[in-house]
């Protein structure tokens, strides 16, 4: 079978197109109804209720009430708000409890903590890329206030199994924080059945817009503000609120909520028939993660013997984006860290890329892919000083 060259995207963990539904949504915010939602005359109403009904959605989607979510500038701002939030009202307790596998935002924001006097522990995952709750429990002791860890993770798509965790937290009278950007929209969250205090969310992973994201917040939980200003957001987050992108983020949750368990199967089976052709047809494959236990939409595997960054960019001249893991950390030349904590040799970590499969993804995307993967890898392995 012959291929033209066609233009494949395979990296939609690091950010997604935006659904054309949630444009026409979002149009009206950016022109005719330009309010703000602070304002008390017919214009500022306007942009209210469109705050409030997007905030509701976002709620519904987790279960939550509408006055527990704190919109934000995205995943980052959410979780160094949750983190810092917590550790700043602290008045007692200095512990931390994380994991050494979690996003940048969370594990930079601990590192920053650390030098504000705060003890952080950081828990070893799995050779799958999980935490589990009786490792969680084990570190806990008199002076631990606040655990952290991630839904899902963003290079390898490991599942953690946080309403454990978070039963344990609830139990010892820790607040818990999980950082769900990966997961929301992919997998059902009940922050109420999970025992989930805080979680950080975003809306470009979800065919949103960027630079919007939100922050679930447990009633009662009162967090030290990042941002001074006016009284936005509850008096919770200073600053005028960016009512196009979040009606977009509204609008693009409902769409996931809607079309969440037909696109997460569809995904899922699509991911493993790419594994499998990729197995069949390249020798020398590792997949990094657990097969059953992870994002319907990831596949991240090694291909030993090459560099990946090679890789990528051999990929790139057919057409077909990938990734090495985090976009946020893309650039550099160590391997990454999430697959440096599940013990993975680093040549092999090296030698990663990571496959993010969604919405707009097709079989014919898929044997694009395989029809020109074999021979590049092949090529790059014939030129490899690691062979």
């Amino acid at each position: 079978m012959e291929f033209s060259l066609r233009k494949v995207y395979f990296d939609h963990s690091a950010t997604t197109a935006i659904d054309h539904r949630v444009i026409e949504e979002m149009m009206p915010y950016f022109s005719d109804k330009f309010g703000n939602a602070s304002s008390i005359h017919t214009f500022g109403r306007e942009a209210k209720i469109a705050l409030e009904t997007a905030r509701e959605h976002i709620a519904r989607t987790l279960h939550a009430n509408a006055a527990e979510i704190i919109f934000a500038s995205g995943g980052t701002e959410s979780d160094n708000l949750a983190l810092k939030g917590t550790a700043y009202r602290e008045k007692k307790r200095r512990h931390i409890i994380t994991s050494n596998a979690e996003h940048h935002a969370v594990l930079r924001t601990c590192e920053f903590l650390q030098t504000q006097g705060f003890r952080i522990t950081y828990l070893p995952v799995d050779k799958t890329g999980t935490v589990q709750p009786e490792v969680v429990a084990q570190h806990i002791d008199e002076d631990t206030f606040l655990i952290s860890i991630m839904h899902a993770n963003n290079e390898v798509g490991s599942i953690n199994p946080i309403a454990g965790i978070g039963k344990i937290a609830r139990e010892k009278g820790i607040l818990f924080h999980t950082d769900a950007v990966q997961s929301f929209g992919k997998l059902p969250i009940n922050v109420r059945e999970m025992s989930i205090d805080m979680l950080s969310i975003s809306a470009h992973k979800i065919h949103g817009p960027k630079g919007i994201g939100a922050l679930y917040v447990r009633k009662g939980i009162v967090l030290e503000k990042l941002n001074h200003g006016g009284h936005h957001e509850r008096d919770r987050r200073a600053g005028t609120e960016n009512i196009p992108a979040i009606v977009g983020f509204g609008k693009a949750a409902v769409i996931c909520q809607q079309e969440m368990g037909q696109e997460s199967q569809r995904l899922a089976t699509l991911r493993n028939a790419f594994y499998r052709q990729i197995t069949e047809n390249i020798p020398r494959v590792h997949l990094n993660g657990s097969f059953e236990n992870r994002l319907p939409g990831n596949l991240n595997v090694a291909f030993e013997g090459i560099e990946g960054e090679a890789l990528l960019l051999s990929l790139d001249l057919k057409g077909i984006a990938a990734s090495s893991g985090s976009a946020c950390t893309s650039g550099g030349v160590e391997p990454s860290h999430v697959l440096r904590a599940m013990g993975i040799p680093a040549e092999l970590a090296q030698s990663s890329i990571r496959f993010s499969l969604g919405r707009g993804n097709s079989q014919e995307d898929v044997d694009y892919a395989l029809s020109v993967l074999p021979e590049i890898v092949q090529r790059l392995r014939s030129i490899s000083p690691f062979n």
